[in-house]
């Protein structure tokens, strides 16, 4: 198995103990830092596979973490957050976060959703995948590289991002409802709002559509497609 490193951002001790036993019990190396400064630095030294960031913070918060690593890194992030509150959930998805936990929670859900995104982001594609799929004349995604190019230009989408533009690619002119999207990418026992497809869904038309026309379609009443470019 890969080395994933995993960088837990947490001011509470005793989470930061148990989390990082957990994780290395897995087989991941794990630091920790209990500011949000010290963990923007370990980001650059340390190098992590992903980030476990907490909302409440000494001195900063996280969706400014978020925010910040997002514009600079392709990194999957899982939020923790001490209230069940939907604004801070959606929040945080939108400014890049990949999933997100509320606490109390449970150590073994949480290290299954970690496995889940390095999984997925470590896999390889499938054999039977031409490494170019093309979106439009315009747009394609490189399997091989998980990358995304618009007129020859790398576009950095975010490993949720990627995983939704894929699956819409493998599937054009199908139409799915937000509950199928949720069931197909995010391959756990999701929870999660249906407007985290939503939020997804924008993210990627922000990065890749052009003014006149979207490559995700809405379908009114039902959910979502992507038409043939």
């Amino acid at each position: 198995m890969k080395d994933n490193r995993i960088l837990i951002i947490e001011d509470e001790e005793s989470i930061c103990d148990i989390l990082s036993y957990a994780l290395r019990k897995e087989g991941y190396t794990v630091k920790y830092s209990n500011t949000g400064s010290k963990g923007v630095l370990l980001i650059e030294t340390f190098n992590p596979d992903l980030i476990i960031l907490d909302i409440m913070l000494p001195d900063t918060n996280g969706f400014n973490i978020c925010k910040d690593v997002n514009r600079k890194y392709r990194l999957p992030i899982i939020m923790l957050t001490a209230r069940n509150d939907i604004v801070d959930k959606v929040l945080g998805l939108e400014l890049g976060a990949d999933d997100y936990i509320t606490k109390p929670f449970d150590i073994r859900e949480l290290t299954a959703r970690v496995k889940t995104i390095l999984r997925r982001i470590g896999q390889s594609s499938d054999s039977t995948l031409k490494n170019i799929i093309y979106i439009d004349e315009n747009i394609y995604i490189n399997t091989n590289s998980r990358t995304v190019y618009k007129d020859e230009e790398e576009i950095k989408l975010k490993p949720k991002e990627y995983d939704l533009l894929l699956y819409f690619s493998l599937n054009k002119d199908r139409v799915f409802t937000r509950e199928e999207l949720l069931d197909k990418v995010w391959d756990f026992n999701y929870e999660g709002d249906l407007r985290t497809v939503d939020v997804h869904v924008q993210r990627i038309r922000k990065k890749l559509d052009y003014t006149s026309s979207s490559i995700i379609e809405t379908v009114f009443g039902i959910g979502y497609k992507m038409g043939r470019g």
